[in-house]
């Protein structure tokens, strides 16, 4: 069986130009980088924004299993198929992030014959927009400590700066340094950190962010730290969000690449769900909207995470909602959440199968909270048996969601046609979207965490540790208590604890304290033991990886 670095580099390729042919672009509408990779211009995405929207597709998964459930290959292999069915489809994905491609999850480019292509470049440095969201985090870090070293005319406290620096990989060393040691010509000595370049909050801004203009005024009103009175200290005051905005000036285009099928497919931004908001960018959604009658697009995790963050934070900064919403599971996964050890998931089970539908159905009935029509589709595996899908049939249509097996990691768009079919009858001849936030911005940011925690994670109420409470407060103060919330919370349970799988009920939820993301318009409220710089396992994938003499990738999963 061939691994999926070894299907994508036998795979052929067509120029870049060729595939922008197809949604009408044109060669000087895009920026080349090299024959399969492009941006596009500002140019054709402003004036893309004449065209009507077409249908949009979110596709979520189930809370994620070490038994797999295939979110991103689903999504690709979903939009092959479309297009194989007469529907002119594009995607729109987050791209990977270094720290998982080396360390334990991989990478986001999909999986068998359902991925986007050049694989290898798109999981490595792609177009350089990592490593330019990397630049602007830290040039902003620097020209902080640099004001404390030249007077600091702000008053800023150097103990409560909350602007961290970030690099893109998995260190769990750099979580807690110290910064400005050695001798007064060093700067000011502090304490400070490193956050994963994913968690920037100017990660979140670029994909919240709708032009350049509305980048710049995300960024001047980044919170970066609190004066002795205690008053909050923006990007703005130290003037400097022009000279972010110039390094982000590129790194905002959306890019441009394929699938094996040749589905035009924007690759852009990328945020973690379980510490950010889980989303691609709101230019690369939006510009594909105008290009294509249907656009495929994915939040990260499971839908208790990414789906709820897309719908509530995402959405409106959009042109429209989404038609509907793709939950992806695996019979292998939901029996992991029915309680069977991954050692034994290739044997049938169907009282295991049963019980773990119930973290399946949670997540239907929260699409469901939001107004839009679901459809499960479960990613085939060998090992599934006739007995075990029969039994998942039964149970989605008792609760009446229709239900296909997709077999895209396999078959490619061919084994995606059926979910295809059934998903445009849901669309085009199903119940309109009826879409609805879960809360609204007056709310207040208990109210609102509150709602989350009972109405999609099913838990009993949320406890707000003592620095939360005065943040709370403070935040009130300031404003900032009509913003969205960002839950940063473990991906692998509905509760704050990754080993309580399935459905769990009656349990809290601990807000340890509250972080201020207000340019990218939302509070973070930290859960658990979320981290935003995780480490590396004991063997990392890096371990596997190599080039060959030719400059071909080797082990890139």
């Amino acid at each position: 069986m061939k691994t999926d670095i070894e299907i994508a580099q036998n795979s052929q390729l067509s120029p870049i130009t060729e595939i922008a042919a197809k949604i009408g672009i044109e060669p000087d509408d895009l920026e080349l980088y090299g024959k399969y990779k492009a941006k596009l211009s500002f140019d054709k995405i402003q004036a893309a924004q004449a065209n009507k929207p077409g249908k949009l597709i979110l596709v979520t998964a189930i809370n994620p299993t070490p038994a797999g459930e295939g979110k991103s290959t689903m999504s690709i292999g979903l939009a092959d198929a479309l297009n194989k069915i007469g529907k002119q489809t594009m995607i729109a994905l987050r791209e990977p992030s270094l720290g998982p491609v080396m360390g334990i999850k991989g990478g986001a480019a999909g999986g068998g014959y359902a991925q986007v292509l050049p694989m290898e470049d798109i999981n490595l440095h792609f177009t350089g927009d990592m490593h330019a969201i990397t630049t602007a985090n830290n040039a902003l870090a620097a020209l902080i400590d640099n004001h404390l070293h030249q007077g600091n005319s702000l008053n800023i406290d150097q103990r409560r700066i909350i602007w961290k620096r970030v690099v893109d990989l998995n260190d769990r060393a750099l979580r807690h340094v110290t910064v400005g040691l050695g001798s007064p010509v060093n700067g000011i000595p502090r304490e400070d950190g490193f956050d994963i370049t994913v968690a920037s909050e100017i990660m979140a801004i670029l994909c919240l962010a709708t032009d350049l203009a509305n980048l710049k005024k995300r960024l001047s009103n980044i919170v970066i730290g609190y004066r002795f009175d205690r008053t909050p200290v923006y990007v703005k005051d130290l003037k400097v969000e022009g000279a972010l905005t110039l390094i982000l000036k590129d790194a905002i285009k959306p890019n441009l690449v394929q699938t094996i099928y040749g589905t035009p497919t924007l690759v852009h931004g990328g945020p973690f769900a379980n510490i950010a908001h889980g989303c691609n960018s709101v230019l690369a959604t939006s510009t594909a909207l105008r290009l294509a009658d249907y656009t495929v697009t994915e939040a990260g995790f499971g839908a208790d995470l990414g789906a709820e963050k897309f719908l509530d934070i995402k959405v409106p900064n959009l042109p429209v909602a989404p038609d509907a919403v793709v939950v992806v599971a695996t019979l292998r996964a939901l029996k992991m959440h029915g309680g069977v050890p991954k050692a034994e998931l290739s044997q049938e089970n169907i009282p295991a199968l049963r019980a773990g539908f119930a973290n399946l159905k949670r997540h239907i009935d929260n699409v469901k909270r939001f107004g839009l029509p679901a459809v499960v589709a479960i990613n085939e595996f060998v090992t599934d048996t006739e007995a075990e899908i029969a039994a998942l049939k039964e149970l989605c249509q008792s609760i009446d969601v229709p239900v296909e097996l997709a077999s895209v990691w396999a078959d490619g768009a061919d084994g995606g046609v059926a979910l295809a079919k059934t998903l445009v009858n849901v669309v085009e001849n199903g119940n309109s979207n009826e879409y609805q936030r879960l809360y609204d911005d007056q709310d207040s940011l208990e109210t609102k965490a509150t709602r989350i925690v009972q109405e999609i994670y099913g838990g009993r109420s949320v406890v707000f540790a003592p620095k939360a409470k005065n943040q709370l407060k403070e935040f009130a103060k300031n404003g900032w208590d009509k913003l969205p919330i960002c839950m940063a919370k473990t991906q692998y349970s509905f509760s704050d604890n990754p080993t309580l799988l399935g459905a769990p009920t009656d349990f809290d939820i601990t807000i340890r304290e509250f972080v201020p993301k207000t340019g990218a318009g939302f509070i973070v409220a930290l859960t658990g033991d979320v981290m935003t710089m995780p480490g590396l396992p004991k063997e990392p994938a890096a371990l596997n990886m190599d080039v060959a003499e030719d400059g071909s990738a080797i082990g890139l999963f």
